[in-house]
C-alpha cells in the first residue's frame, strides 16, 4: 500500500515532469516560430553554449554535448553548412578546430532569446517572484538530493547555462563539479 506522502512524492515528480515538458515543448514552438524546421533543439543547445564566450575547442563541444570529438565535430558541421558557426585552426595548436558563433547565429538567437522572453513574460507575468523564487530554490534542493542518490555524481552535468541559468547548481554544492567545467579552457577559469 502506498501511502499518503510516497503519493504526494509521486505527485511532486509527476508535476515537475510535465512541467518540464510543457516548457521544453513550448520553447520548441518558439525554435520552430523562429528558424521554421531547419534547427533542432540541441542544435540551438549547441548555439547557445557557443555564444557562451567567443569560441570554443571541439572537444569542449564533445564534453559539453556528452559525445565523442567526431560526433560534435558532425554537428558542428552542420551548423557550419548553415553559416551560424565557424571554425579554424586554433592557433596554439593547428590540430585542434575553433568553433565560434557567426553574426547570422548571433541573430538568430537574439530573435529567439526575444520571442522566448516575451512568451515567458506571458506565462508568468502574473506570478509573484517570491513564489517563482521559492519554486526554483525548492526544485535546485531536491535535484541536489537527487544526484547525491546517484554513484556518479561527481560526472553528472546539468548543463544549467543552457537552461536560463548563470550559476552551475552542482558546483554551488561544494567540491562536486559537473563534466562541462571540468573541460573548460584554462583561460576561462
Amino acid at each position: 500500500m502506498i501511502t499518503s506522502r510516497v503519493q504526494v512524492i509521486r505527485d511532486v515528480l509527476g508535476s515537475a515532469h510535465i512541467f518540464a515538458s510543457a516548457v521544453n515543448d513550448l520553447m520548441q514552438d518558439r525554435l520552430h516560430a523562429v528558424v521554421g524546421e531547419q534547427l533542432t533543439f540541441a542544435q540551438l543547445k549547441l548555439l547557445k553554449l557557443v555564444a557562451r564566450k567567443e569560441s570554443y575547442h571541439i572537444t569542449e563541444v564533445a564534453a559539453f554535448m556528452g559525445v565523442s570529438n567526431a560526433a560534435a565535430s558532425k554537428a558542428v558541421d552542420r551548423l557550419v553548412r548553415r553559416g551560424l558557426l565557424s571554425r579554424s585552426e586554433a592557433e596554439e595548436d593547428r590540430r585542434a578546430v575553433v568553433v565560434a558563433l557567426t553574426q547570422q547565429g548571433r541573430r538568430l538567437l537574439d530573435e529567439y532569446e526575444q520571442i522566448t522572453t516575451r512568451t515567458l513574460e506571458d506565462v508568468f507575468g502574473d506570478v509573484p517572484a517570491e513564489g517563482l523564487q521559492q519554486t526554483a530554490d525548492l526544485l535546485d534542493e531536491l535535484s541536489l538530493r537527487l544526484v547525491e542518490q546517484d554513484n556518479r555524481s561527481e560526472n553528472m552535468c546539468f548543463r544549467c547555462s543552457i537552461y536560463f541559468r548563470e550559476k552551475c547548481l552542482l558546483r554551488s554544492r561544494g567540491p562536486r563539479s559537473c563534466h562541462f567545467y571540468t573541460h573548460k579552457s584554462k583561460k576561462d577559469e
